[in-house]
């Protein structure tokens, strides 16, 4: 309920949602691409143009020698390999045939010292919830899992500091802080499955940027396994420390490729005390630009959230997931989130500028929440877009960062290009990063139609001085395109720094970096 003090404001902010349909946790969700009767994902040696590197293969030897390192971790059974060497969005799959499960960093640097001998690929994985493919094998590369290194390590009640092994669920995570009146500075759509160690190797953005900032700023000290196995120990909890290198920014959005992230020491903010969200169509694109402006104007160091997405994602999750639109059929509809520590201050604010919208022109209907439960339902609609894609088809995803004026041009522009080459082409995303997710759902993967959009896509976005990745990385399938967004002078001294590292290639090869001529 809202406070008695907006009793005044007008109806359309108290309206009931309707029925919105019964909420599934991500763990459930996780699974919500390979219902009974759906193809089997074809082998990524043989969709995509790439040649395996000259490694060693894994020999009975080496499966002793990881049994030895950890008992009882070494998974070597096909019908359990099957998810593991399959990407979230089921577009690629490798033929890793060992799965190795440590609990430790001291387990961690034996295994890759051995495979350094033994010059053996190692694809380092946490939740597997990435959208490029940075988290499953190309070919039969080793899969060094962190799912059983999930414990939290200390956590400090005055700094909010806490520390954990990188294996940690990040919904887990998210628990154990709000018990203690605390939040972790990101939240995902995928946090019911994500491990924090992986949120870190990717430098995952998510519905918290806007107020917290990326974890390049929150991160503060790694522990991290090199290739050789050696254990680069920077987990220090400080906020301010000078000495030298910040060498954990090296590891951030690395991508497993210099490093295994065994541990993670991150600064948990405040848990609010209020939390309101409001939930709005509006009638164009440049009114959702006036909106946001506003809203910064008006809410100021109370907002944390501006997501928008397009009407057809709305019919599509409403298609899909059942969740029916709280508000009137409209061509953008956009989620704001307040977080402060007085509810009715908060919500006053909020209320003076939902008012303000309204009697603007700029928001056309609209829905207002402060209960838990109806803030979740809310949210549901927006980081449930994607399981809804899912659903549609094969899904051609681009994660772009742009000038926020232009963030919907690319989406015009695509819908024109393709026709009815696609079944659908949508938009949507954190407006307030100017973070924009380009969808193109088609009835299966087509060659022309990735045409069509690559390179078209990312020459579009360069032209913009935009980045072709703004918070998925990179992966397997944007490795060859970082040149649209990094001068090759940057991409030379990568390559240095990946050599250096990594002189043997051993650590998620075919990722993050160019391929080699």
């Amino acid at each position: 309920m809202l406070p008695r003090q907006l009793l005044a404001r007008p109806a359309w902010l108290f309206r009931s949602a309707g029925s919105w349909g019964r909420l599934v946790g991500p763990l459930a969700r996780r699974g919500c691409c390979s219902a009974p009767g759906t193809p089997e994902v074809p082998l990524t040696r043989e969709r995509y143009p790439v040649r395996r590197l000259p490694f060693s293969t894994v020999s009975e030897q080496d499966l002793a020698a990881f049994e030895r390192i950890v008992p009882g971790g070494v998974v070597t059974d096909p019908e359990a390999l099957q998810a593991p060497n399959v990407d979230w969005i089921r577009t690629l799959r490798g033929s890793s045939k060992v799965l190795l499960r440590p609990r430790t960093s001291e387990e961690v640097s034996h295994i890759l010292r051995h495979c350094h001998e033994r010059n053996l690929a190692v694809n380092p994985q946490g939740g597997n919830t990435g959208m490029v493919g940075g988290s499953v094998p190309v070919f039969d590369e080793i899969i060094l899992s962190t799912a059983r290194m999930n414990k939290v390590l200390s956590f400090h009640s005055v700094s909010g500091i806490l520390v954990c092994q990188a294996g940690c669920v990040l919904e887990e995570l998210s628990h154990y802080v709000e018990e203690r009146d605390f939040i972790m500075p990101l939240d995902l759509g995928a946090k019911g499955s994500c491990h924090i160690g992986g949120n870190v190797a990717t430098n995952a953005g998510g519905l918290r940027f806007l107020r917290y900032g990326s974890l390049h700023g929150t991160v503060l000290g790694l522990e991290v396994v090199l290739a050789d196995g050696t254990i680069l120990d920077c987990l220090t909890s400080l906020r301010k420390d000078n000495t030298g290198y910040d060498l954990k920014q090296l590891f951030i959005g690395s991508e497993g490729t210099l490093g295994v992230i065994t541990a993670v020491s991150i600064l948990c903010p405040p848990k609010p005390r209020a939390v309101n969200v409001a939930f709005l169509g509006c009638p164009g694109f440049a009114e959702v630009l006036q909106t946001f402006s506003t809203c910064k104007g008006m809410l100021g160091e109370i907002l944390s959230a501006f997501e928008f997405m397009d009407a057809v994602c709305m019919q599509l999750v409403g298609r899909y997931l059942h969740l029916a639109s709280p508000v009137q059929e409209s061509p953008f509809y956009v989620l704001i989130e307040t977080s402060g520590s007085n509810a009715g201050h908060d919500a006053e604010k909020l209320g003076s500028f939902l008012e303000h919208a309204l009697g603007s022109g700029l928001v056309t209907d609209g829905t207002m929440a402060t209960d838990q439960t109806k803030v979740k339902m809310l949210w549901a609609l927006r980081e449930r877009i994607a399981e809804a894609l899912s659903r549609d088809g094969y899904v051609y995803k681009y994660d772009l960062s742009l000038p926020v004026e232009r963030l919907y041009d690319i989406v015009t522009d695509v819908r024109a290009r393709l026709g009815p080459h696609a079944k659908h082409v949508v938009g949507y995303g954190h407006l307030g990063d100017g973070n924009l997710h380009l969808n193109v759902t088609a009835e299966a993967f087509s060659p022309s139609l990735l045409g069509a959009l690559e390179p078209h896509v990312y020459e579009w976005t360069a032209r913009q001085q935009g980045s072709v990745s703004a918070e998925h990385g990179v992966g397997f399938r944007k490795r060859d395109v970082l040149g649209y967004s990094k001068p090759p002078e940057a991409l030379q001294l990568m390559q240095q720094l990946k050599a250096l590292l990594d002189p043997k290639g051993i650590l998620n090869p075919y990722k993050t970096l160019p391929s080699q001529a």
